[in-house]
């Protein structure tokens, strides 16, 4: 799921424990599933903006996409243009500001246009832990656990890196010591985001079916997986 929290779209009905978790979960001493945190993407790199910035980059230029990367009709390539340009061209959600972006400086523009020049970026230090119950050390709430604006950007499917970067509004975003319920040894520094405002999500998304509950009625958080990343305003 390119935009992963927060598409909305429906998922398979099995959903992997630990994906999908309550805020009340984020403290200390909580033990809970950590989901498989690592990257599935093949290994890609940015392009530098003076060239990505020449590449076409629209539907309706999509036979003009084919040509450059030589993707036939109907190939799996042209199945990966088209899935990526409309999660790209589709309109934003409600309070959403989103933009995909295939360099890093683009990626920097955004983050401060939305958020302002102070900001810090993070992510999960490491994929350790994954698909293995952890235990909740200790817990900060970044810009003091207040209600906060961020910008999240999520790696989507193409032949070089882009990604699909959006400000949903009304999260809290936590920094946590993720520790071996066994020995207490520190395993993984994650990054946490809670959604409060989950009104506007499908009825039938990931979230609901793994928790139990529908839209709008319980706030839904997942980790910053591995090569994901979130921005926020500088503490």
């Amino acid at each position: 799921m390119t935009s992963m929290a927060v598409s909305g779209s429906s998922v398979n009905r099995w959903v992997e424990p630990g994906k999908f978790f309550r805020e009340s979960m984020l403290k200390k001493g909580t033990v809970m599933p950590m989901p498989d945190i690592r990257d599935k993407m093949p290994k890609r790199s940015f392009l530098p903006r003076t060239i990505s910035s020449k590449l076409p980059f629209s539907t309706s230029k999509l036979e003009e996409m084919k040509k450059i990367f030589h993707a036939a009709d109907n190939s799996s390539m042209e199945h990966m243009f088209t899935e990526a340009l409309d999660d790209c061209e589709r309109a934003p959600s409600k309070g959403e500001t989103k933009r995909c972006v295939p360099s890093i400086e683009d990626m920097i523009d955004f983050a401060t246009t939305v958020l302002g020049r102070n900001v810090v970026v993070r992510t999960t230090q490491s994929v350790e832990g994954s698909k293995q119950n952890v235990m909740i050390g200790s817990v900060k709430g970044i810009n003091g656990g207040q209600v906060t604006k961020s910008v999240s950007c999520h790696q989507s499917l193409f032949p070089y890196l882009l990604y699909y970067c959006h400000s949903v509004p009304k999260v809290r975003v936590y920094e946590a010591d993720l520790l071996d319920p066994k020995t207490k040894a520190n395993v993984n520094h994650g990054v946490a985001i809670c959604h409060l405002d989950t009104s506007d999500w499908s009825a039938g998304h990931g979230a609901f079916v793994a928790l139990g509950s529908g839209p709008g009625r319980i706030e839904v958080c997942h980790w910053i997986f591995e090569n994901d990343m979130t921005w926020t305003i500088a503490d």
